[in-house]
């Protein structure tokens, strides 16, 4: 249930997202409506950013799938604390590819509000989703193992051996 809850806010941030940016685009930006090649540039940058999502996405739930259920659990759910691939070098992975995610969506939409000021407002908001949902979250669920882990390893890390094992693709 908590799964389609977290769909639900991320389908009405975007959607809301867009559609709020390209309503107030008209009043900020009424320029460039007609300029094809920001359109063109914006939707190419946001279709490049989009893959990088997608990519971070399917590995990091790759990971999730093969290393953090054991038994027959529904899914998405998980009841083992996942350490390897790219959780070894943060805690957040997946998050920190889905941080791009509204961005992605706003330059394919070519809004210039929703790129400078939406996406970066429900950026925070995942943010802190993270610290005040998330976190907590895992602390109820595996207790002193995950608070070793919240020691040793950052939410997010943009080392290069880091950001590698987040793109390497993972088999089930």
């Amino acid at each position: 249930m908590k799964s389609v809850v977290r769909i639900v806010i991320w389908i009405v941030m975007l959607g809301g997202g867009g559609w709020g940016g390209l309503l107030l685009d008209r009043h900020w930006f009424p320029g460039l409506k007609g300029n094809l090649w920001f359109h063109v540039a914006s939707f190419v940058t946001g279709f490049i950013l989009l893959r990088l999502v997608l990519t971070v996405s399917r590995n990091t739930g790759r990971t999730l799938a093969r290393y953090g259920r054991q038994g027959n659990l529904p899914r998405l759910e998980t009841n083992r604390l996942v350490t390897e691939g790219p959780y070894r070098h943060m805690r957040h992975p997946m998050h920190l590819g889905l941080l791009l995610f509204p961005f992605a969506v706003a330059f394919m939409a070519g809004s210039p509000t929703f790129i400078l000021m939406i996406a970066p407002a429900e950026a925070l908001f995942m943010l802190l989703m993270i610290k005040l949902v998330e976190e907590p979250e895992a602390l109820r669920k595996f207790g002193e193992e995950y608070r070793n882990y919240m020691k040793q390893t950052p939410w997010f890390c943009l080392k290069k051996e880091c950001l590698r094992a987040l793109l390497q693709k993972v088999n089930i």
